[in-house]
């Protein structure tokens, strides 16, 4: 098959493309920066393009069999009002122009795989959300659902459209990457009151996910990408101590999170529990269940 796929130089996206490489896929990049995607991509078709404009780059989806979306401006940072600008439009409009792009395409891709993530249903310490949840209304939630409402305009073109709603990745780098430091130190420990849930999902269980989605045509609709295993961050942190032999003991106060990310704490303060039962109903299997394996295996890697 032939692959396109926005973000592919993130965590996520560089090790889908890697998995798909091996199994035989021809892959297309779209890529704002050329000079990072080929240092971290190789033996991939490379385009470079704007996301939330229309251009040349939209030719090139005609002849895909399936399309990836996972790009979308970082949310782990302050969000100032032109951060927050930037996180929607780059979802939204990216969203958007994609779909365009698939609608015109002759032959069309006769899959498009969206990201989305949990912040679509909003934090809650008590609260338990499934896919057939309702979404919030923060910050999150609203750009959640933007940049969903794009997504399924695909459906107009008689695409079929799989969103997968991402919870905290865990893998060797990103959110795990800044947490171990600190516990090696022996100053690890839980991110506010440590009640929060923490809904994480390994990278190769996304991974394979988005690859079934792909390749089983009877898959469609709304699916959450979390481990059926959700925890709160007391017993994340814990259990992370144990796995690299140090104490859990020096938490993080609510203040210091705030002054560090303003805004954006929120969704490591506040959390979620959610439960993929989407996912699992359509026979997913998943290699990480459970917590302790999962950051086993991870931190064996680093």
């Amino acid at each position: 098959m032939k692959i396109a796929i926005t973000g592919a130089s993130g965590f996520v996206g560089s090790r889908l493309v890697e998995k798909l490489k091996a199994q035989g896929h021809q892959i297309l990049i779209f890529t704002r920066n050329l000079e990072r995607a080929k240092r971290i991509l190789s033996n991939v078709e490379i385009v470079v393009y704007k996301p939330t404009e229309s251009g040349d780059w939209q030719q090139k989806i005609a002849g895909c069999d399936a399309v990836v979306n996972l790009a979308g401006e970082p949310i782990a940072e302050r969000w100032t009002p032109e951060h927050k600008k930037a996180i929607l439009e780059s979802r939204q409009l990216g969203t958007q122009k994609l779909v365009e792009a698939i609608a015109m395409a002759n032959p069309k891709p006769s899959v498009l795989i969206n990201a989305s993530a949990i912040g679509y249903y909003g934090t809650s310490e008590t609260a338990t959300f499934d896919e057939n949840s309702a979404s919030g209304s923060d910050f999150l939630a609203q750009v959640c659902q933007a940049w969903e409402t794009e997504a399924k305009k695909v459906k107009e073109a008689g695409v079929r459209l799989v969103i997968i709603r991402i919870g905290i990745v865990l893998g060797n780098g990103g959110a795990l990457a800044k947490m171990v430091p600190p516990f090696k130190i022996f100053a690890g420990g839980p991110l506010g009151n440590g009640r929060q849930w923490f809904s994480w999902i390994h990278r190769e269980d996304l991974v394979n996910l988005i690859i079934e989605a792909i390749e089983r045509s009877e898959i469609e609709g709304t699916y959450n990408a979390t481990a059926p295993n959700p925890v709160r961050m007391s017993q994340l942190c814990q259990t992370l101590g144990e796995v690299i032999n140090r104490p859990s003991w020096l938490p993080v106060p609510d203040f210091a999170l705030e002054l560090l990310l303003g805004e954006s704490a929120k969704v490591v303060l506040e959390g979620q529990q959610v439960l993929p039962k989407a996912t699992q109903a359509m026979g997913f299997k998943y290699q990480y269940p459970t917590l302790k394996p999962a950051l086993t295996e991870i931190v064996a890697q680093m």
